[in-house]
């Protein structure tokens, strides 16, 4: 099963605060870690939410939303993509997380959609376009 992980933001992430040099090194043993059990596929730090934008949809209309943007426990600070046998082994792995944030923070796990969960909506045209494009990305 495939897992995004996302690291919550907070004020002071949203404040574009860099971690500790201690928290860094913490992070970089955990990705390894990550790496080695096979677990991670991908990941990164986001930038504060003042630096991107949103575009909402309403139809065909299409409007574009500077940052800084909502409330800051409705961002995110950074993400995972992960493989896990099952929830509760991502769930583990969370826990063994260092504190990614000076302060309280907030870790969530979502599993990502497989193309066989939209059943038989999914046609073979669909799920053969599905993975030449999984192919031409190298997943």
């Amino acid at each position: 099963m495939r897992f995004m992980i996302l690291v919550k933001a907070t004020k002071d992430s949203e404040a574009g605060a860099p971690p500790s040099q201690e928290l860094l090194e913490a992070m970089m043993a955990y990705n390894e870690e990550l790496v080695k059990a096979g677990i991670m596929k991908g990941g990164d730090g986001l930038q504060p939410s003042a630096k991107g934008v949103r575009v909402q949809f309403d139809g065909a209309k299409r409007a574009v939303v500077d940052g800084p943007l909502a409330e800051t426990k409705e961002l995110v600070a950074g993400y995972w993509l992960w493989e896990c046998a099952s929830l509760d082994e991502a769930i583990a792995w969370v826990k063994r997380c260092p504190n990614p944030m000076p302060g309280p923070s907030e870790i969530e796990i979502r599993p990502l959609y497989d193309l066989a969960d939209f059943g038989e909506i999914v046609t073979p045209q669909t799920e053969a376009t599905w993975q030449r494009l999984k192919s031409e990305i190298g997943d």
